[in-house]
């Protein structure tokens, strides 16, 4: 991935942004996050599941420390897996996904992947047109992958960003 074509840079309406690593003393702010953004949230216990196992869980955060968003990735081979990413309510609109999207394809390159793969809602229309304008693109789709409504399944796009 080529670093020198999607800059890091932070949005000009937040020059103090930081990241850092998810603990699980964040969990109640990112719960509260999720359960807000998402129709079918990840539980409490994904995200303690997902800590716990490692992976690469960050949180942004503003100068006051206040909560905008957060990360959660996979390393698999030469491949970084998106599990899941959000932005607080709030603050859509701002720049934050794109943000974090930078500094996920900046943690990709330090461990030496190749690409990032990803699988988002049809309906999740905001996020798609995120992951499109930084450049993913559609590869595929699982049938199904995700609950909707009443008993329901939504189907999963799969995307992928490479050099």
């Amino acid at each position: 991935m080529n670093l020198e074509t999607q800059p890091m840079r932070m949005p000009d309406q937040h020059p103090s942004l930081q990241f850092r690593r998810m603990t699980e003393q964040d969990l109640d702010e990112v719960v509260a996050i999720e359960e807000k953004v998402y129709p079918h949230p990840w539980s409490r216990g994904n995200f303690v599941d997902s800590i716990r196992s490692d992976y690469q869980a960050w949180v942004l955060q503003d100068g006051r420390g206040s909560l905008l968003g957060y990360f959660l990735l996979m390393f698999a081979v030469d491949e970084v897996h998106l599990l899941n990413i959000s932005v607080r309510g709030d603050m859509h609109g701002r720049g934050l996904g794109r943000y974090q999207l930078q500094k996920i394809v900046a943690l990709g390159q330090q461990e030496g992947m190749l690409s990032v793969l990803l699988e988002v809602r049809p309906s999740n229309l905001r996020a798609l047109e995120v992951y499109e304008r930084y450049g993913f693109m559609r590869i595929g789709c699982r049938k199904n992958y995700y609950p909707a409504g009443i008993g329901g399944r939504e189907d999963a796009i799969v995307m992928r960003l490479t050099p």
